[in-house]
């Protein structure tokens, strides 16, 4: 297997001709639109690798939330995360849905983290192909303060995660209200098979239930873009033609399925993370469903 940047180095190449994004982060550009001129080039490595019979299983589940986003409600897409080709997969696939799917696509705006903009060029641009809402993750933040010993440098990494997360929460209260699907991955990172850690929700997925009224639980089988066990930096992740196969749940209630994790949990236990373990526990369910159906086919 070739690592991304290697094989597909003149696709970049000619990609990043047309980029628009700074590449630092300020609470002023949260929000970042999708630049149709870089989708092209993202669309052919993602083309070049889905084998046959990739898709999307149950895709009208999908048109009865962007149907229920357009009368008003606040609708969430909640994606098992294996890879940066997950978002990029899930919109060429739901474009080839015909109009209803384009719709669908553009309607998705993607939470993301802020080391997609600010690690690498070439992560940058693929990213950019799509409309994210940036935010700064408590993963992130663990991971700093780890790293910094100087006190000043911790403080101004705290002020800078505290001032955009703030600004992103402004831009989600409109974004969620206007027609647009929040789409986050409750894993918050990557699975990686030799660290069950990152398969665990992160506890901030309760915020969003909270916070939104519908939402569609989606698994993923197969990977195009596989993480390198020899170097975790996402410009060598590994490319790998694959069938990948998207699961929609049907559309789900936010405030019962939160009242019902709840109302289960014992009275000792986390409940913020007892909601999303049970939506992790969900895309378990999925994705073995449809890799049984797999291993019968």
């Amino acid at each position: 297997m070739e690592s991304i940047s290697a094989k597909y180095r003149n696709v970049f190449i000619e990609a990043m001709k047309h980029t628009r994004i700074p590449e630092t982060v300020t609470d002023d550009n949260v929000f970042q639109p999708a630049n149709p001129e870089i989708l092209p080039f993202i669309d052919r490595i993602v083309g070049d690798n889905l084998l046959p019979g990739s898709g999307i299983r149950h895709f009208e589940n999908l048109l009865e939330l962007h149907r229920e986003a357009r009368e008003g409600k606040a609708c969430l897409l909640l994606l098992e995360h294996y890879s940066n080709a997950d978002l990029p997969a899930f919109h060429y696939l739901l474009r080839h849905h015909g109009p209803e799917g384009e719709q669908l696509a553009q309607a998705v705006v993607a939470v993301a983290g802020i080391k997609l903009n600010e690690d690498n060029p070439l992560i940058r641009t693929i990213v950019e192909a799509y409309s994210r809402l940036v935010i700064y993750p408590s993963r992130s933040m663990e991971i700093i303060r780890s790293h910094l010993t100087d006190p000043k440098e911790l403080f101004l990494e705290m002020m800078k995660s505290r001032s955009i997360n703030h600004a992103a929460m402004k831009e989600l209260d409109v974004l969620k209200r206007s027609g647009r699907i929040l789409l986050v991955f409750p894993a918050g990172t990557r699975f990686r098979p030799w660290d069950p850690g990152t398969k665990k929700g992160v506890r901030e997925i309760d915020s969003y239930l909270k916070s939104f009224d519908r939402m569609v639980l989606v698994s993923i089988n197969g990977n195009i873009l596989r993480i390198n066990p020899e170097d975790p930096q996402m410009h060598v992740d590994l490319v790998c033609p694959d069938k990948v196969v998207y699961d929609a749940s049907p559309v789900l209630d936010c405030r019962e399925f939160r009242e019902r994790v709840k109302h289960a949990a014992h009275f000792n236990d986390d409940k913020k993370q007892a909601v999303v373990d049970a939506v992790m526990k969900r895309l378990d369910e999925m994705h073995e469903a449809v890799e049984r159906d797999r291993l019968k086919a």
